[in-house]
């Protein structure tokens, strides 16, 4: 071939080179000429070889333009093909200059296109539309085909299964059965055409109003609750009629687990796809828990109002649906064993702003004429929780206060789930010991109680008593009230009555505990270095006592008003003329000015913490900011005061009281009780307590108390305005609280304590006189063939303060400290109060000494008037940081944080 036929140079990878490289195996056999010979450019990129070529020039340029762009775009990234191009530089693995062109090997397509292939930098981690959308698909598919397959297999329920609950044992400490009592004898289901519309329509106004048109499941209702949660709103519960149907029908899983809430719904779904409204309606209303270990309407229609189902009106079946909200806190019985914040006035408070609420739901939802709401202005009538024969006498108070304890201590253990049975609790009750205490109540109030010919001052007399074991805190003990079937509240475990001069033995164990503080030294020094006080120590004894803070200042409150503090009868203690008296003769004569200056000269937050290291709840303790707060006007219960006296008994050694110590199910031991014994004080301390607490029993007010042939400890206490009184002793074995008081027993109204001037034919009522008589005819019996064991012996402890005598002014009355009398409220009442008392509806500050107490008025911790035993100076309660006022607590011993 002749030179100007020659083809011209292909750029690398191009032209028709490239294609004839791409034509393998042609029937053309024509070898390319050398590079020497051709002295082409291109030669040093093409490869060696036979090609074929292509059929004409056109063909040939096209394939060479379109393999050039492939090779450009392959150069700008130094991809590893040889990067083609016209001018390509340096390529992958064929070397530099050999490009591939229609030849090369196509990438190799995958499944899942990431990173994604062809783009670079931030870009090949962007995912493409289709793979979100398949993703999507995918994920909903895979969603789908699981419910459907979760959907196929859970069940309908049944709501004759749910009536299958056993019955509760309660075993006395010896392990003989004391009472059954639980479930089965307290459900019955009943039909749809038995259920009252006005309860159909009053748990649809209160938990679900879109039952008759949903599906089981609501999620504008959850989104609703959620939101009305969050703004405080009143609020229907998340879930729907059906739903809450389905929980309580399903019996076999009541953990409150992730997959338990997904079978729940898929149940909750199929339900309400299957079945009938009607069914759901009345399968939930007959599974329901209405407290009072009621299961469902009819049981609870007979345990509320003693009638059937189909008798309930409107406003009873409000009541009802107030109810399922939660019975532990909306029965307005209470359920202060159960937890400190439900008691009666509380749960009545709620109960009737829901059951109004509801009532008025009712009205917007057109299932009743407003014209209707003027029946029911009153909220309806309860009778007592207690109705069972079986539950009379004490019974009654043990069951309540073992259940209360099993439910706050018993991982897992609930009300509800306690009330569905098959639990065998074993107590720490002792029934010889609850027949003693109850028939030494009964005594007393045979021979001095008599309604009838004194209505006015003997009615509504109320005895709570506990006795616990010192050395282990278990209650073998109590007295809750005449019979648990006519007076609900235990006053054993939460009556509310302040303590008096039996608190003042935990300033005594704090003042040789922690010691008095120096008034020569700063605030933050006198905390840290301190005198430990001798109980042969010397303070005033003297009525009206000026109180001073530790640094001899004199204390005023926020008014600017002194504190005068007053002893029992206005009698001033010890030698004049600054009436000098050693703290163990203020312990026995109940000298309150000797004890209030102590404690502030300890300091009032050392006092509380001795009180709660010996045993008494901080819930319980109130008023711990003002001077009286050393003369008892917190309302520990009976039980914590027993077993915080029988802290001192043991030299120390504190153990919470229980009343449970094991409990099975179904023949497994599922809980067992075990002791934490704490040393709250030193064997010094507490033996020198004791030692002090012994002169009271005998030769001081508490004499009336002596055991023949035995050791006892004990104090008296008495309140303001005698409305309260009691006698707290112990021996080595056994550790006895008894009080009494006066209070209406009526549920509708609000507990009040009332005087007892007069009551049992007394002109007052002490620690010294029927409690004590109780204590001592309880205790004789009780301890009945065993040793007599004497206390031990008590070293000498701390220093002798205030040995030498120093001049005390006389407080003189001012403008600000003025001494009032106030008229007896009745014939019997002593003339003179002998110092100022709290009255919410009379004195607007209660450290005013022209306050007079109202008759028959709230106690908030005041005035001790009571005989020979001292008592408690008015004090206001005690107020929070938010600034609400708080109230006196209950002292209960179970529930909250239990003890």
């Amino acid at each position: 071939m002749s030179e100007h036929r020659r083809k011209p140079p292909q750029p690398q990878g191009g032209g028709r080179a490239a294609a004839r490289r791409g034509q393998t195996g042609s029937s053309s056999s024509r070898r390319a000429a050398p590079r020497s010979a051709t002295g082409s450019p291109s030669d040093s990129y093409g490869s060696g070889g036979e090609d074929r070529p292509f059929g004409s020039r056109a063909e040939a340029r096209r394939a060479a333009q379109r393999s050039s762009g492939v090779g450009r775009r392959r150069a700008a990234d130094g991809a590893g093909h040889g990067g083609g191009g016209r001018r390509g530089g340096p390529g992958g693995p064929n070397g530099p200059g050999r490009g591939r062109g229609r030849g090369s090997v196509p990438p190799k397509k995958r499944i899942i296109d990431y990173p994604r292939a062809g783009k670079y930098g931030a870009g090949r981690w962007v995912p493409s539309w289709k793979l979100v959308m398949g993703t999507f698909v995918g994920f909903f598919g895979s969603l789908m085909a699981v419910a459907g397959i979760a959907y196929a297999m859970v069940g309908v329920p049944t709501v004759a299964d749910t009536a299958k609950a056993q019955n509760n044992v309660y075993y006395w400490s010896n392990n003989k059965p004391m009472v059954s009592t639980g479930g089965e004898t307290n459900r019955q289901i009943i039909k749809y055409e038995q259920i009252p519309k006005e309860m159909r329509y009053a748990v649809m106004s209160a938990e679900n109003k879109t039952f008759e048109t949903d599906r089981g499941i609501d999620p504008m209702g959850i989104g609703r609750a959620f939101f009305n949660m969050a703004t405080g709103g009143q609020t229907q519960g998340g879930s729907t009629i059906t739903q809450q149907y389905v929980k309580n029908a399903m019996l076999d899983d009541q953990s409150q687990t992730l997959s338990r809430k997904f079978k729940e719904l898929f149940v909750s779904i199929k339900v309400g796809a299957q079945e009938p409204k009607e069914k759901i309606m009345a399968g939930y209303l007959n599974t329901a828990y209405y407290g009072r270990t009621s299961y469902g309407l009819q049981a609870a229609a007979r345990s509320y109002f003693g009638k059937d189902a189909t008798e309930l009106n409107a406003s009873e079946c409000a009541f009802l649906a107030a109810v399922l909200k939660g019975p532990t806190y909306y029965d307005p019985a209470g359920a202060e064993s159960i937890d400190p914040a439900a008691t009666r006035e509380a749960n009545t408070d709620r109960a009737k702003k829901r059951w109004k609420w509801i009532l008025g739901e009712m009205v917007k939802d057109g299932h009743l004429k407003a014209s209707d709401l003027d029946e029911y202005k009153e909220f309806p009538k309860l009778q007592n929780p207690r109705s069972k024969a079986e539950l009379g006498g004490q019974i009654g108070y043990l069951v309540d206060l073992a259940e209360g304890y099993v439910i706050n201590n018993v991982p897992g253990m609930t009300k509800e789930k306690l009330s569905k049975g098959g639990y065998e609790i074993h107590t720490t009750f002792d029934k010889k010991k609850v027949d003693q205490l109850e028939k030494a109540v009964k005594k007393v109030r045979k021979e001095n109680i008599n309604t009838k010919l004194r209505p006015k001052t003997d009615t509504h007399v109320q005895f709570g008593g506990a006795s616990v074991d010192p050395k282990t805190g278990a209650i073998v003990a109590i007295y809750g009230g005449e019979d648990a079937t006519k007076h609900f509240t235990n006053n054993a475990n939460d009556t509310g009555a302040a303590v008096g001069s039996t608190f003042k033995p935990f300033v005594l164990a704090a003042a040789m505990n922690d010691g008095k503080r120096d008034p020569d030294l700063d605030p933050t020094q006198a905390q840290d270095e301190r005198t430990k006080v001798s109980p042969d120590s010397f303070y005033s004894g003297k009525n009206k006592l000026k109180i001073k803070n530790y640094d001899g200042s004199i204390w005023k409150n926020e008014d600017d008003k002194e504190w005068l503090q007053t002893n029992d009868d206005d009698e001033s203690y010890g030698t004049p003329p600054d009436y000098r008296i050693d703290l163990r003769e203020a312990m026995r004569v109940s000298a309150n000015s000797a004890f209030v200056q102590l404690g502030m000269d300890v300091g009032l937050d050392k006092v509380k913490q001795a009180a709660i290291n010996a045993g008494l709840r901080p819930d319980s303790l109130t008023g711990t900011s003002f001077p009286s707060f050393s003369i008892g006007i917190s309302d520990p219960s009976a039980i914590r005061m027993a077993g915080a006296y029988a802290t001192f008994a043991t030299s120390g050694e504190q153990n919470d009281p229980f009343s449970v110590r094991q409990v099975e199910h179904e023949g497994d031991v599922k809980w067992e009780h075990k002791s934490q014994t704490k040393q709250a004080f030193t064997e010094d301390v507490a033996d020198n307590v004791t030692d002090v607490l012994k002169t009271v029993v005998e030769d001081g007010t508490g004499t009336s108390a002596q055991l023949e042939g035995r050791e006892v400890a004990g104090k008296t206490g008495t309140t303001d305005g005698n409305k309260s009184a009691l006698f707290v002793g112990y021996t080595p074995q056994l550790s006895t609280a008894v009080s009494m008081y006066r209070m209406d027993d009526d549920e509708t109204k609000k507990r009040e304590f009332l005087k007892m001037y007069g009551t049992g034919g007394q002109k007052t009522i002490h620690g010294a006189s029927f409690p004590a008589e109780i204590w001592h005819d309880y205790m004789e019996q009780a301890l009945k063939g065993e040793d007599a064991i004497d206390f031990p012996e008590a070293k000498p402890i701390g220093k002798v303060v205030n040995d030498v005598p120093s001049p005390t002014p006389t407080p003189t009355p001012t403008e600000t400290v003025e001494e009032t009398t106030e008229p007896p409220a009745e014939p019997s009442e002593p003339e003179n109060s002998p110092s100022p008392s709290v009255s919410e509806t009379v004195c607007n500050n209660p450290f005013d000494p022209n306050c007079v107490d109202d008759t028959g008025g709230t106690d908030s911790g005041g005035t001790d008037t009571g005989g020979t035993d001292g008592g408690v100076s008015a004090s206001p309660t005690e107020s929070d940081d938010s600034g609400n006022t708080r109230g006196n607590g209950n002292g209960a011993i179970f529930g909250g944080p239990t003890g």
